[in-house]
């Protein structure tokens, strides 16, 4: 259910990160966070001394005031962001976090700034990943590349983006002489699994500019070669070309995404449990997701959000 006014809508959600050096991260969270509580602004935002990562959702003024303050921080002058529409709020809250990676790769000295692939844009990438002497490598989680990715993409079939490293590594001599190019979400975690790769001794190494989901705005269905539903960390759970949700739901029980047909299968079943999760989970675990989700409908039934579903 919608908690906004006619005229309201549709909200703009905006993604964005940037490396460069916050010498003080902790100094930025503060004013950092009022400025996006009192224009509204709802989402996460992750802080460290590389940078800063996330997305947000609000107002078209309440964005706007909120990435004109990011700007204004040591580095994000031309800070670039990536826009899609929603119609109903997709974060229950703000959170301004102070971590030690904006993206967590567990690998000291990787700096973005200082090596990096090679940038394709999207309507180049096509052409890259069609040719045989390429190998497209998909940098995100195995849960995320099981509901979409590109023709021929490599999955790792990693859990954290911490598993990466030591999977490359592994494949070192495989990926000898070849054409390297990877992609994630929004061009985040391939900004350092690219400068990952070159450390490594990998000599052409490409990165899908603005990731998947710049990719999905630009390039046209019919031209495309990505393949289902992009996930995103946010109530749209999945978007398609154009950047619209594209039916793709969340177990509430594991935070899995589930396609349409999944909720057919005789282990969904709504808040509770879904395929992924049924097994691993007690009759106790499903008792209380039973009562979470009923408080949910309940809220629902008053107009009101629930801040736990």
């Amino acid at each position: 259910m919608s908690t906004h006014q006619p005229g309201e809508l549709p909200v703009v959600v905006a993604a964005l990160y940037r490396f460069t050096r916050f010498e003080d991260p902790a100094a930025l969270k503060g004013p950092l966070a009022k400025t996006c509580c009192s224009h509204g602004v709802k989402g996460t935002l992750l802080l460290a001394r590389e940078g800063i990562n996330g997305t947000i959702a609000g107002s078209r003024a309440g964005i706007g005031a909120v990435l004109a303050h990011i700007r204004s921080l040591p580095g994000c002058a031309d800070l670039e962001h990536k826009e899609s529409l929603a119609q109903d709020m997709p974060f229950h809250r703000m959170k301004v976090r102070l971590k030690r990676e904006i993206v967590t790769m567990g690998v000291e000295d990787i700096d973005p700034n200082h090596i990096v692939g090679t940038y394709v844009e999207p309507e180049d990438w096509n052409h890259l990943i069609c040719d045989p002497d390429t190998v497209v490598i998909d940098t995100r989680n195995g849960y995320e590349v099981a509901i979409g990715t590109f023709e021929g993409a490599i999955d790792p079939a990693t859990r954290s983006f911490s598993e990466f490293p030591g999977w490359f590594r592994s494949k070192h001599n495989e990926f000898a002489g070849k054409k390297i190019a990877m992609f994630c979400t929004g061009g985040i975690r391939c900004e350092k699994s690219t400068a990952f790769a070159k450390q490594a001794g990998a000599t052409e190494v490409y990165h899908l500019k603005g990731g998947i989901l710049k990719y999905l705005e630009r390039v046209a269905p019919e031209d495309s070669k990505w393949r289902g539903g992009c996930f995103v960390f946010d109530e749209r759970v999945s978007v398609g070309h154009g950047l619209e949700p594209d039916g793709h739901v969340l177990c509430r029980a594991c935070r899995m995404p589930l396609k349409p047909q999944d909720l057919s299968h005789p282990h969904f079943e709504e808040g509770v449990s879904c395929h992924h999760c049924h097994a691993s989970r007690t009759d106790e675990d499903r008792a209380r997701y039973r009562e979470r989700h009923r408080q949910v409908k309940l809220a629902e039934a008053r107009g009101s959000r629930h801040v736990g579903s």
